[in-house]
Order: C-alpha cells, then structure tokens, then sequence
C-alpha cells in the first residue's frame, strides 16, 4: 500500500453520478413503502424509525444503558448488546437540534448511507475505475434489502466507516484507516471485520518491506499506530460491558446470549435451511437460502481469481463468515450480509462492460422490484 493514490480522489464532483443514482433509488424505495404502508393503514416512518432495533438505539439515546426486556421462556434482552456510536450521534443531534431522538436516528442514517454510498464509489474507482464505481454504488443501492440503508439501524453507519477505513488503507493513510475502523468497532461487532482488513494489509506490507522496500511506503510506525488503534473501539466497549455486568471480558458474549445470538460455525444456519425440506412449499424457500449462499460463495471466489486488494478480501469475506455462522435471528442475515459490498465488484464490472443503455435498464428494473420488496419485507410481521 502506497502514500500515493494511483486513480483521481474521489472528489465529490467525480462521485456525483453516483450518488444521484444512490439518492433516485432510496427516494424510490421511500416512495414505494410509503404508498404500501398506506395502503396497509401503517405509519412508513415508524417503521423506519420507531421499531425494532431502532427502537433499542433510541432507548439507548436517551435513557443510556440498563435498560433489559425479561421474556416468559427466560431469555433477558438487554441494551448492552447495542454498540454506542449511533445512540451517541442520536443524542448529540437531538441536544442541538429540535429533533426527536427518533428524527435524529433517521437523519443519521440517512446522511450515513450518502456517506457510504460515497465511500463505496471511493473503493471502487479506486480498484476499477469511475464507469464500475458508479454501478458499484446503484448495486448496493438496489440490493433486496436496501431499504435498511433508509432505517434508524446501523448499517449505514457501519458501512460508511468500513468503506473509507477500506479506501485510507487502500491509498496508504494508515493513521485515518485505523482512526475509521476504531469507529467502526464502536459501531457494531462486524468492526471487527474492519480491523482484520487493516492488521491484514499492514501485516502484508511488513512482509514486502523485508523482501524490497518501497520508498512511498507509509513509515512503520505509522503502520504499527494504525494497527494498535484500529480494535479499540470494539474491545474497549466489549471491556466495558464486562465490566459493567461483572461477568469480565466474556461478558459481552453473555448479553448475546440471552438474545440467542453467538457463533456457532453456521450449525444453527444449517440446521434452519434443513427444517425448511420438511415440506414441498417450505423446500422451495430452502433451495432459495441454499442457491443464496451458493451465490454468494461463487461471487467471493471471482473476487480472489480478479485479484481484489487484500483488504477488500479479508474484509468481505469476514463479514460474510460472522453473518451466515452466528446462530442470530435468521431473518437478519441478508442485512447483516449489507456492509459486505466488495461482493457485488465483479457485478459491477460486469455491468460496466455492457452498453449504457441496457446497464440502465437492468438497474432499473432490479431498482424497482427491490423498492417492492422492500416495502413489502418492513410490513410483514417480524423485524428485518
């Protein structure tokens, strides 16, 4: 990794198609949930902003932590399971602004998801140029489950912090790309995906510096100080919560617990898709989750045969591994699978190979069906 940049930076005038893209499709997706959530007598705000998770991050914004639901069959939900960066920006917005707690956490997530829409363009016209950035960016737009990019969660938080921490690696600003993957932590447990992808280039340019020193090299210590910055975040609110519940540094692991969440080397993942063979209409849901992992497999080995940078592979394939074996909610994996968008380069380049026009009508078309989708997925009965 060099100090020096081998692509133009990614100037906001650069990334403006881009992010105008990215802006037309959330626009669509809000337009589309709103006219089915009125059609279903439902409130699309409150979907985006006052249920489920969101629900936990504002409690967290303005009660802090301690706050833990008791359930018939025994399991303790507690706040702690909620990492601290987003209530945080939740809380400072609404000290500053008229804002309900609520409004702050859409505001935020919805100024995140320009961010990282910005951030993946960064990381891609860097690796592929301007022409497969821009169909980077409208692919992770237009994904099934895009409309989470629009809710009060952290996944665009997430996702903005992991793409720039990806690009400072990627261009050698090794003191921001630690800094960024500190936040990261603080933002959810992927973090920690953003913290192999810098321990895992730094180790790698260690290695070269022995073999044939590169003059643009960052200097080592800039290097070491990255990686000693970039796991605080998430160690350090891990520390705290064992602290805070007396159970030590594995007291993190006890809070998922009573929500059922762990990692379990995707037994319970296995075990799900295999109960869906019970019968013929629920088989067909389980041949879809199979050809849905198969996909997703096949697309991160043509990231290793294109030659991905180190990082952008140790960082996707992290976040996928952590999201298909967590025994979690099954429901939130294709979310938990949102931050993992150097999967979709190889689409992108594909796209970019094709004529305007039928690139244009392919993302259209998917566009539509995801703002569908999505509307219909935030008004079914469980959370996304």
């Amino acid at each position: 990794m060099t100090d020096l940049a081998t692509r133009p930076p990614p100037t906001l005038r650069r990334a403006a198609p881009a992010l105008l893209g990215y802006a037309a499709v959330r626009v669509l997706g809000l337009v589309v949930l709103a006219v089915w959530s009125a059609a279903r007598d439902k409130s699309a705000y409150k979907l985006l902003t006052a249920r489920w998770d969101s629900l936990w991050y504002t409690r967290v914004a303005e009660l802090g932590y301690g706050y833990e639901v008791r359930l018939v069959n025994g399991d303790v939900h507690s706040n702690l399971a909620f990492f601290p960066l987003l209530p945080w920006l939740e809380r400072l917005l609404a000290a500053v602004t008229p804002m309900s707690y609520a409004d702050a956490g859409f505001t935020v997530s919805a100024l995140a998801s320009l961010a990282a829409a910005w951030g993946v363009f960064a990381v891609a016209d860097h690796v592929y140029g301007r022409r497969a950035a821009v169909y980077a960016v409208l692919l992770w737009a237009v994904l099934p489950v895009g409309i989470v990019q629009s809710m009060a969660y952290s996944e665009s938080l997430f996702t903005a912090l992991a793409a720039w921490s990806l690009y400072a690696v990627l261009t050698g600003r090794w003191l921001t790309a630690g800094t960024l993957a500190l936040l990261a932590g603080l933002t959810r447990p992927v973090g920690l995906a953003v913290v192999a992808a810098v321990w895992a280039a730094a180790i790698a340019s260690f290695v070269r510096d022995r073999g044939a020193p590169d003059p643009r090299t960052a200097p080592v210590r800039r290097r070491a100080l990255a990686m000693l910055i970039a796991p605080l975040g998430a160690a350090g609110y891990v520390l705290w919560v064992g602290h805070r519940t007396g159970k030590g540094p594995l007291g993190y692991l006890d809070v998922q617990a009573g929500w059922r969440n762990g990692f379990d080397g995707g037994a319970a993942f296995a075990r799900f898709v295999a109960d869906k063979f019970t019968s013929f209409p629920s088989a067909l849901a389980g041949v879809a989750l199979i050809a849905g992992v198969g996909l997703l497999i096949r697309l991160y080995v043509i990231c290793v045969r294109q030659l991905q940078p180190l990082p952008l592979l140790v960082y996707a394939g992290a976040v996928t591994v952590l999201a298909l074996c967590a025994s979690s909610y099954f429901g939130s994996k294709p979310r938990l699978l949102l931050p993992a968008f150097p999967l979709l380069l190889p689409l992108a380049l594909a796209l970019a190979r094709l004529r305007t026009p039928r690139s244009a009508l392919v993302t259209g078309v998917v566009a539509v069906a995801s703002a569908v989708y999505g509307a219909f997925w935030l008004n079914g009965s469980g959370p996304p």
